[in-house]
């Protein structure tokens, strides 16, 4: 039974979901929602996905008004693909610690240090990076990206984890890390893992490839976020222990439920992810709040970069 105060919560609840479904029709307007947003976030939505999936959708449907549910450069990528769209982030607070870990300047500084190398940019960086990289990858296709490129020199940024995880598959490219990385899975370490493997010794461990070195060496799966989740579902294994943010296990535990689900760690939880709240899509819906702004120059050169690791998938 719930108390009083969780009562009036859950009703608040209900209002603001169906005042949102009430104005995403009047305005025509398009929720989107990346897999690490809370559950409540990913049930008013129209798509739920990874962020480069999400933009990508965004260029399709038709709608001139996305909201977009997740951190800065997700928003800001969907804006690159489609900029005659209006774009807006519900919490503007919510950024990526690992895109904040390379700028321009910093890497113009670093591309001068070797001027023989290409840039590979992680969708996972800001559109000013995007424009002064020569192609961008995901997690998913980051190996092929790398391998397939025509350049023994790469810069890799900003994640230094999925970088050395990509280093392995091609040892004949010279491969300077940048020395970024996602503190959700960054924190965990191997011993760790190691203890929670011990406690569901018949679980395989799926892992997210921004995870250490250590703890992918230990995996039975590395994939994506998308990967690992249709892994799951594909799989005849019963039991699994998922390295990557607890909203996926949140997705996988409702969609899959005589499948057992265990967090490789209690602490993968972005806390930017979860900055979105019910409240704050209300407000982008009726005030037209976070829209996202790209300069035209900025964003056609960082879109060339993204065209060119669509080409190549």
């Amino acid at each position: 039974m719930l108390y009083s105060n969780e009562k009036i919560n859950a009703k608040n609840k209900k209002t603001i979901k169906e005042e949102i479904l009430k104005l995403k029709i009047e305005k025509n307007a398009l929720i989107l929602a990346h897999h690490y947003q809370s559950m409540e976030i990913k049930e008013i939505s129209d798509f739920v996905g990874d962020s480069l999936e999400l933009s990508k959708i965004a260029t399709k449907v038709d709608s001139n008004y996305i909201v977009f549910c997740g951190v800065h450069f997700m928003a800001e990528s969907a804006k690159i693909l489609s900029p005659e769209k209006r774009v807006f982030l519900p919490n503007t607070d919510a950024r990526c610690p690992m895109a904040d870990m390379v700028t321009k300047e910093r890497l113009e500084t670093m591309k001068a240090e070797f001027p023989d190398a290409k840039v590979v940019a992680y969708v996972n960086s800001s559109a000013e990076v995007k424009s002064i990289s020569d192609i961008c990858c995901t997690s998913s296709n980051a190996v092929n990206i790398v391998k397939h490129l025509e350049a023994k020199e790469i810069i890799f940024v900003p994640d230094q984890n999925l970088g050395a995880y990509v280093s392995k598959f091609c040892p004949e490219k010279t491969i300077h890390l940048w020395k970024g990385f996602c503190p959700t899975h960054h924190r965990v370490i191997g011993a760790e893992v190691q203890n929670i493997c011990d406690r569901y010794p018949s679980a395989k461990l799926f892992v997210h490839p921004e995870c250490r070195p250590e703890v992918l060496e230990m995996a039975d799966f590395i994939g994506s976020t998308a990967q690992i989740i249709k892994a799951c579902e594909t799989s005849e294994e019963h039991s699994f222990i998922i390295g990557t943010e607890k909203g996926v296990i949140d997705t996988l535990r409702a969609v899959h439920p005589e499948k057992e689900f265990y967090m490789m760690d209690d602490t993968m939880v972005c806390k930017n992810m979860k900055k979105t709240t019910l409240e704050d899509v209300l407000k982008s819906l009726k005030e037209s709040y976070g829209e996202i702004q790209v300069e035209p120059e900025v964003g056609a050169r960082a879109k060339s970069a993204i065209f060119k690791m669509i080409e190549r998938s």
